[in-house]
């Protein structure tokens, strides 16, 4: 297979689990509008009164809606969890506070998955991005003092300095774990506070 068309059926993959997304947020907002319509419908049904009985088959018809609804959303393939961001196959959890490297490489783990192994210029400037807005975030990337080289999580050699800012990394004071900011990768001591980023393959739609 060629190389613009590998590119293509990625491209196409992407755009397919994007699409799916806005069918799910679009069925949402589906039923936040139906649930309005039939609480707006038992305010102004009329001038008269409901009676208790009419009041309770209307609330029953609203829960078997959203009971229906909701059957419907359980059942619609998601190849991520709700606060996990699909990109290019995988899922993605961003933490919303801060926690030390090893902290947050048993975070990863508990949530079965791994504390993100960069492995593509796309990957780097999706992650770089939101660390932009962000803040710094822990990678899967430590110094290996023994072999004296950077090493992944996954035990593989970081290959290459393409990612690092300017002048990084500098090892200044034992920084020997690695972040990605808005501005590329910075090694910085493994006791400091950061957000970080899990990574896992993303769930297979079964069809």
């Amino acid at each position: 297979m060629s190389i613009c068309n590998r590119k293509n059926e990625k491209h196409l993959h992407s755009l397919g689990y994007q699409e799916h997304e806005h069918f799910i947020t679009v069925l949402q907002l589906i039923s936040i509008v139906l649930l309005a319509a039939l609480l707006m419908a038992i305010l102004f049904k009329g001038s008269e009164v409901p009676t208790s009985q009419e009041h309770d088959h209307e609330k029953q018809r609203i829960h078997q809606k959203l009971d229906q609804l909701k059957a419907k959303l359980d059942h619609l393939c998601r190849p991520c969890s709700w606060d996990w961001m699909f990109f290019q196959g995988n899922c993605y959890f961003f933490s919303t506070f801060q926690e030390k490297w090893k902290e947050s490489v048993k975070a990863c783990k508990d949530m079965g998955a791994q504390l993100v192994v960069i492995k593509s210029n796309d990957e780097q400037s999706f992650l770089q991005g939101i660390s932009k807005k962000k803040g710094n975030s822990w990678m899967g990337l430590s110094y290996n003092n023994k072999e004296s080289k950077w090493q992944w999580e996954d035990g593989s050699q970081l290959q290459g300095r393409n990612y690092w800012s300017a002048g990084e990394p500098n090892n200044l004071n034992n920084e020997d774990c690695a972040v990605v900011s808005g501005s590329g990768w910075n090694d910085i001591t493994c006791s400091h506070e950061a957000f970080w980023v899990c990574k896992k393959p993303a769930s297979p739609c079964s069809k």
